[in-house]
Parts: structure tokens; sequence; C-alpha cells
């Protein structure tokens, strides 16, 4: 598959892309491919699901469990509503059944009896292929199999199937990868995306957009010139529901879900500033940011809907990036409405092609590779982005992005009793600042860097590989264990 921006950038909800958003991906197309589509729906009586691996091991936490009956019931993620979510999940749990393929079923789909207790743990059971990984199996009434497949969440929300993988008869990434879909300019890595940009005369956004209408012409027909239209729209539709994100984080108080009794801090913060900052000078960009970022992943942690960018854990470094684009950038002190939905388009499509290079060279999944590939991926796109809206050359734009992620690598991800808030709100903070600072300092010199960002995103790669897997999203190592929770 030829990665878009609406594959890297889509939305969602919290508090995790891999272990919320995927698994009730998976569980909805289990139900609508290999139940719905092969008329084996009638003849299921029974569900069993196993969860391997991280999916399971912090799956109470990260809200997999709820997620996987959602998904069953045929419920989008992308379409699904807070208040739909609490209202389902109060059902299932008062009848203890699921009513499986019900969003998609004009009947009403079929009533199972499922509950998040019946859902098979198999922490320390860990596929080949990838560390996140289910297998859901339906039964007839006789205890027969009806039908059964194993999906991979491999991060940022997306899916792969077993039979994705065999079919290909390779790796996961290659299986992603493989397909007849053309773009002008193809690119994997960043000296591929760099060598378009020197050949072209045209900067890393005006790239991105180029392989997007081809891409939405294979995909939805039409001309280019309306295609740039419908996915600048898309855009804004994306940068809309961040925006919305952040603003309802700002009236939310109390304390997030889970057994930590984290306080949310954004609406006090929000408070603050205003009194601190009416005129939002450039001396307070830092704390702007920094509220931004916190108030989106405390949206996050509690359930809410976000864009995952890429992923849910680090949802907030992009929207706080982008917050200084449209605020501080050259200009945006008078910039109108159409000149910061400009401002955003540009931003986020040159950060998604820096995505494209992590998702195809290396890993944005927290349970392969650490928080490297989650903030460390998110904080050298937004770096990319910003970079390219103040200014800089595409030479300048990669330079962000592998500073940026030079100074994430080796970061582990061990969230306090398994839920993304201690220490994932404020690391999303940390690591906006860094991409603010990555672009200035690129910005501060001529493009020419000494490490490239194929060799850095390599290297995050390689550190993954060796990374300890207690430090991948397993609530087993670092600040989960040496943390009293209270």
């Amino acid at each position: 598959m030829t990665i878009s921006i609406f594959d890297l950038l889509r939305v969602g909800i919290g508090p995790s892309s891999s272990h919320t958003v995927g698994p009730m991906r998976a569980a909805r197309r289990f139900v609508l491919e290999e139940l719905c589509e092969t008329g084996a729906l009638a003849r299921t009586e029974a569900l069993r699901v196993d969860l391997y691996g991280s999916l399971s091991a912090t799956g109470r936490g990260h809200g997999t469990f709820t997620a996987v009956l959602l998904g069953l019931e045929a419920w989008d993620p992308e379409t699904i509503l807070p208040d739909q979510v609490e209202s389902r999940l109060e059902a299932m749990e008062s009848s203890g059944t699921v009513q499986l393929a019900a969003q998609h079923d004009d009947d009403g789909g079929r009533e199972l009896p499922l509950r998040v207790e019946d859902i098979v743990q198999r922490p320390l059971t860990v596929l080949d292929r990838h560390t996140n990984a289910m297998t859901l199996t339906a039964l007839d009434g006789h205890g027969e199999q009806v039908a059964k497949e194993t999906y991979y969440s491999i991060g940022g929300g997306f899916v792969l199937s077993e039979s994705d993988a065999v079919a290909s008869d390779a790796s996961l990434g290659v299986a992603l990868a493989n397909d007849d879909e053309k773009v002008p300019y193809p690119f994997t890595t960043g000296a591929e995306l760099m060598e378009h940009c020197a050949r072209s005369g045209l900067p890393v956004s005006r790239i991105m957009m180029a392989n997007e209408r081809a891409l939405h012409v294979t995909r939805h027909g039409g001309t280019e010139q309306d295609a740039e239209q419908e996915i600048a729209a898309k855009v804004l539709h994306l940068w809309q529901v961040m925006e919305d994100c952040k603003n309802f984080a700002l009236e939310r108080e109390g304390n997030l879900p889970g057994g930590l009794k984290v306080r949310r801090r954004a609406p006090d913060w929000h408070a603050r500033m205003w009194k601190d900052d009416p005129s939002r000078t450039h001396a307070y960009w830092q704390e702007w940011v920094n509220l931004v970022a916190l108030a989106v992943n405390e949206e996050n942690a509690s359930g809410g809907r976000v864009v995952t960018a890429p992923t849910n854990g680090a949802a907030g470094i992009i929207p706080a990036v982008g917050f200084y684009a449209t605020h501080y950038g050259p200009g945006a002190s008078y910039a109108g409405e159409e000149d910061r939905e400009e401002i955003a388009v540009r931003y986020l499509l040159t950060a998604a092609a820096v995505g494209v290079l992590y998702k195809e060279q290396a890993s944005i999944s927290g349970a392969e590779v650490g928080c490297q590939g989650e903030v460390g991926s998110a904080s050298s796109m937004a770096a990319a982005g910003l970079c390219e809206v103040l200014g800089g050359t595409p030479r300048q734009v990669e330079n962000a992005a592998e500073i940026a992620m030079e100074h994430n690598l080796g970061l582990t991800c061990d969230p306090i009793a398994g839920l993304v808030q201690v220490p994932c709100i404020e690391r999303n903070a940390m690591g906006a600042t860094k991409a603010v600072n990555a672009a200035r300092m690129a910005l501060m010199g001529d493009g020419d860097h000494r490490v490239s960002l194929d060799e850095v995103i390599v290297t995050m790669r390689e550190t993954g590989k060796d990374m300890s897997s207690k430090y991948k999203e397993t609530a087993l190592g670092g600040l989960a264990v040496n943390v009293v929770e209270c």
C-alpha cells in the first residue's frame, strides 16, 4: 500500500492507536470480511478472543478489551463518538453480550454472550510476526470452527492479518508496501524524497500533495484538480478535529479515568495563560505549546476523540507544534483564517511525508521499538512540518526531522499501570518543544548536516531491536515498576 497522509493521520478514539484503535479495526474487519461477506454470520453462535504479547500485557489500561467488543459490533473508530462508546460499554456490561455486526447488519446483528472477562490473555506469548497480536475465532452451535484469523496491530492503528502476510510471502512491512498504485514521486527513504525535491524544485509539501492527488484519482476517480481541493478539505478536517480535541480538553476538569488519580491540568493552565499572556506574545510560546500538547493527550487518556498522529500516545505533538506554526510563524500574528488553513495544510503534508519514512523503514509502534517510535517519530514529523512553513528548504526540513529524532533515540515505553498517562502526557509536551527547537536549529544552518535522516531512522529501528522487551509497552519495566501506584 502506498502510504497516504490519511493512512498516517486518522481520527480515532483514545487512549492508544495500536492497543485501542488497531484492535477495534481488527475485530471489525473480522466481522465484516470473515463473517458477513462469507455468510458465516448466521452460523456463528460463540466467539473466542485471544490476545498476545503487548496487547494483553497493557490491554486493560489501554482499553484493548472493550475496543475489541466494540469492533465486534462493527463500530468504526473513525466515526464512533465518546458518548456512543460509553453507552455501548454500559449496555455490554449490563447484559454480558455483544451485538455481533450490529452496525453493519440491517437486522441488528446477532446477540452473543461475551464479556471482557471472557477474553483470553496471553501476555508472555509473543507471536513471530509482531508483539501486538490477536486471534479471533467464530464457532457454531456444536463448537466447530466457522472462521478464524490472526491480526497484528503494527502501530498507528495500522492492522494486517496473517493472511495478508502469507499471501505476500513476506514480512508485515513488505505486505504493507506491496501494491500497484502509481504516484509521480515514489519514495521510501529520505534520500529519495530529497532527490525528488532537488529535481522538481518543489518543497516537501508539494511532493506529498502530488502523490496524494494521484492516489485520490486511483482510489476515488475524478480529476487531479478536483482531487487537490478534496485533499485540502480532508486535511483541514483532521486539523479541525485536533482543534476540537484541544478545546474540549480545556473545559474538562477532575481526574483522568483509571487508578492513578491523575488530575487534569489543562483547564487551570489555560486560565493562567490567559491571565499571564492575554496577547499571546512570543515570550510565552513554549507555555502555549506545552498546554496544547498536554490538553490533547489528557483528552486521549480519557478515551476521547483524537487524530492518530502518527499514534495516539503521541497525538499531542503535531497539534501543539501546529499551534506554534499558525500563531508564531511569519505573519501569523495578522494572518486570517484562510492563511492559517493554508499553513496547516502545508504543515501536515510535510509532517506526513516524514511519517511515511518511519513507517517504511522502521516502526511507529511503541510495543515494537519503544516510545522513540511514537513520540520520537511525531517530534520528527512536527519538526519537519514547522521548518517548511517557517521558510526552510527541503534540506533544512530533512535536517529538522533528523535533529528531533536523534535526540529521542532510546526513549522507552513504560506507562505506569498500563495507562497512557504517566509519563505519556508530559512526554508529548517535551516532544513538541524538542520539535520546535529542532526546526529553529535547522533554520540556523544551510541544510548541510553530518547525519542523514535515513541514518537516524535506521538507528532508531536497530535501537528498538536491541531494547529490552520490558521497556516496550509491557508495563514490566522502568517507571511502570519503580513507581508505586496509588
